[in-house]
């Protein structure tokens, strides 16, 4: 069980109330129904105050005793030395697989935990969860395991196949309610749905047997690396709540405090350091949600606590990054990681002279990536690349127009790859929607000047997006 501590002012009559509260709290620290929750405490407001001024402390004990629980039930996922990255990056590098997990992702070993620990009679009663996909799984496998009812609220923009896996896994023992455009919104709902129904909401990250169950990977890794007489310099993490970095930061510190741990985040869905640089969990103003599985606007409070403790850094990757590291791992090892569980392995480039010469894990935490988003990843790849161009152009409407641009500003490698062009009646000239893919990224500056020369008031679409996801 997880162990928790409150301090609360006294110069508030309120926070003197609520130390007997968080007694029986603390008597309780698993997931409990908001039934169960509003039972304690007599008002929001007494609540709220209550969650802002605990501090939650998850230690190793936690996460060995989570993994003792979940050892006869996951799978023991390789750490798999990697020729090519070592070799790319001039370190060792090891790669902790849970994409090879029972439901593809490191969720399932925080949900089954979470669910394991809530008394027998309260989750036959049904339990709840919010998820863009993977804790989903998670809670359904286990749902359909323990023979116990589940409703999951998904986003409405979770990829096909993760929703088809979560029905999968889950059977007739699973409802499911696709709400909202994030996560968060998501949430919201099925916590409305606890209160309506008093189930037990089942929490992603933001739960101290949560973060314990997902911090067995660490133990994992540790005990793995014993056996090969490993010593890990560095332990690179995704980040979406935090969950995940919590629980394995807690553990690596108390049996390896000189590991540096690095959370990896995307760069359009920054979350951990927009806490880190508030000093407290905030809603992000804008969120990127391509990179699903960690597109969290606001991390939890007890994961923020906790990886504030033990996280020696953080790391942002751009999507393209992501999306080059997607394709990288398919084509080289033939490992197939959805876009937060590459977020790890894509974080080495930009840290590549901190590495070198280092023992290096990264923990890929999933591989459930839709085969339908294959095309949009090769295509923010090719752009993060430079390789990629697309570009509205007047052409004369007249025939030889383009054996004009072909041969006037193309260089012979370049490849036309998108031409859209309806020509209208009673005009001299018309827009063309162009997509020109560079043989070498070092011509685009003679091409852009070609480009102008042709067409002086021609549109660069990379520099305006909203009418990249128009035409593109």
């Amino acid at each position: 069980m997880g162990s928790e501590s409150w301090s609360f002012s006294r110069s508030a009559p309120i926070h003197g109330q609520l130390i007997e509260k968080s007694r029986i709290l603390n008597q309780n620290p698993g997931p409990l129904s908001i039934s169960q929750w509003s039972r304690i405490f007599s008002s929001r407001k007494e609540s709220e105050i209550y969650m802002q001024t605990r501090t939650s402390k998850l230690n190793a004990t936690d996460v060995t005793n989570a993994y003792e629980v979940l050892k006869p039930i996951v799978t023991h996922t390789d750490l798999q030395y990697s020729r090519y990255l070592s070799d790319r990056y001039h370190a060792n590098v090891y790669l902790k697989r849970e994409d090879q997990q029972l439901v593809r992702s490191f969720k399932l070993r925080g949900a089954y935990y979470a669910i394991s620990q809530t008394p027998e009679g309260t989750r036959k009663a049904g339990v709840v969860c919010a998820s863009a996909g993977n804790h989903a799984q998670g809670v359904a496998w286990t749902c359909k395991r323990m023979k116990i009812p589940a409703t999951i609220f998904m986003p409405t923009t979770t990829p096909a196949q993760k929703v088809g896996q979560v029905k999968y896994f889950g059977g007739d023992y699973v409802t499911i309610k696709l709400t909202g455009d994030t996560f968060d919104q998501s949430a919201d709902a099925a916590l409305d749905f606890c209160q309506e129904n008093g189930q037990t909401f089942i929490a992603p990250f933001d739960n101290l047997n949560t973060m314990a169950g997902q911090g067995t990977i660490a133990v994992e890794i540790f005990n793995d690396a014993k056996k090969q007489n490993l010593q890990i310099d560095d332990l690179f993490v995704a980040i979406g709540g935090g969950g995940l970095l919590s629980g394995i930061s807690t553990y690596t510190k108390s049996v390896s405090p000189k590991t540096e741990i690095v959370g990896v985040e995307p760069s359009g869905a920054a979350s951990m350091k927009a806490a880190f640089d508030a000093g407290h969990p905030v809603d992000l103003e804008q969120l990127d949600k391509f990179v699903d599985g960690a597109a969290v606007q606001k991390v939890g409070e007890l994961p923020y606590a906790t990886c504030r403790a033990n996280v020696d850094r953080l790391c942002q990757v751009p999507d393209g990054q992501v999306c080059n590291t997607i394709l990288d791992l398919y084509s080289k090892t033939a490992i197939v990681a959805e876009p937060a569980g590459a977020l790890s392995v894509a974080a080495l480039e930009s840290n590549k002279d901190k590495i070198a010469g280092k023992t290096v894990v990264c923990v890929i935490s999933g591989g459930n990536n839709d085969i339908n988003r294959m095309q949009e990843i090769e295509e923010r790849s090719l752009i993060y690349n430079g390789q990629q161009h697309y570009f509205i152009v007047n052409f004369a409407q007249r025939a030889g127009a383009l054996r004009e641009f072909v041969n006037e500003v193309l260089n012979p490698d370049d490849d036309i790859t998108k031409f859209e062009y309806t020509k209208k009646v009673n005009s001299t000239m018309g827009p063309v929607l162009i997509g020109v893919r560079l043989g070498n990224v070092d011509n685009l500056d003679a091409l852009l000047a070609r480009v102008k020369r042709f067409d002086p008031k021609y549109i660069n679409l990379q520099e305006n997006q909203m009418l990249y996801r128009m035409l593109v």
